[in-house]
């Protein structure tokens, strides 16, 4: 099995890529890293390789890739564009698409603004596709924690003054919605250390709870019966992309199935590896086959 890394050429920066499994023969299945301003953590994903393809690249502003200082670049409009330029150049003529969290956003919107040919599937995981709907399920998480967490939360978001207070109860946040795991593997505590900060609050906001950037109206729910792919959704028992919340999008979607992984959250892939392996695959060979 063949590995080799790769940047791509774009007008506003080169992106970092990945191809794990050259030469095999499955569709092959590209990925695409959450955030914004994450990066792709190969770790577990990659060993769906040993069937096919499998293929990362960072997006404009992340991990490897160039980081502009120009915030206006970092847009879904130019997003999309840059993943059709990964597409081109890397010559993928068919593929599975997946999406983690904020790219599952990417994957749905490069299908509804590009129609391109040759999509097998999406495959779209802890997605963000209404940001109304993922604020409802955050305060609903916070409305469970203790009185105090959700005082401090309340100061900082009405004073705009993101404190250490505020920094703490967000990672207890986190341990319980983003990544169950004690401690946090190794990769996804990097992931999160690099994480484009830029990026982040110019798309997002200071937390994945407090939204502020210019993602805080996207809301893809009323489109989501164009997509004509069939689509599978995963999401993690305590996911911060909410079950009940996954369910609504599958039921719009019209070949959308969905599989909720117990005793995992956001990280649900790293949390239940052999689980989320095992339905991907299937899912991927079954539509393969339709």
């Amino acid at each position: 099995m063949k590995n080799y890394e790769q940047y791509i050429e774009t007008e506003q920066g080169r992106l970092w890529a990945a191809v794990y499994g050259e030469g095999m023969k499955g569709v092959p299945l590209l990925v695409l890293h959450g955030g914004p301003g994450f990066s792709s953590m190969p770790r577990e994903i990659c060993d769906l390789a040993d069937e096919r393809p499998v293929i990362f690249y960072d997006q404009l502003g992340c991990g490897r890739s160039d980081r502009p200082s120009d915030t206006s670049l970092y847009t879904v409009s130019n997003y999309v564009r840059d993943l059709a330029r990964v597409r081109k150049v890397l010559g993928i003529e068919h593929l599975h698409l997946m999406g983690f969290s904020w790219g599952a956003m990417l994957a749905v919107e490069y299908i509804l603004r590009n129609r391109p040919e040759g999509v097998t599937s999406l495959i779209l995981c802890g997605p963000l596709l209404s940001t109304p709907l993922w604020e409802r399920d955050q305060r609903n998480y916070i409305s469970h924690m203790s009185t105090e967490a959700i005082r401090v939360i309340a100061a900082a978001e009405a004073s705009k003054f993101y404190t250490e207070d505020y920094q703490r109860v967000m990672m207890d946040y986190y341990r319980s919605h983003v990544c169950r795991l004690n401690p946090w593997p190794g990769d996804l505590r990097e992931a999160v250390e690099k994480l484009n900060m830029d990026v982040y609050l110019t798309m997002w906001g200071p937390s994945e709870f407090t939204v502020t950037g210019e993602l805080k109206d996207a809301d893809l729910l009323p489109r989501l019966k164009e997509i004509r792919q069939p689509t599978l959704l995963t999401c993690g028992e305590h996911d911060e992309a909410a079950p009940e919340t996954v369910g609504v999008f599958c039921d719009q979607l019209p070949r959308g199935e969905m599989t909720i992984l117990p005793d995992a959250s956001h990280c649900h892939h790293l949390e239940q590896p052999v689980f989320f392996r095992s339905v991907v695959r299937e899912f991927m060979s079954r539509v393969e086959t339709e």
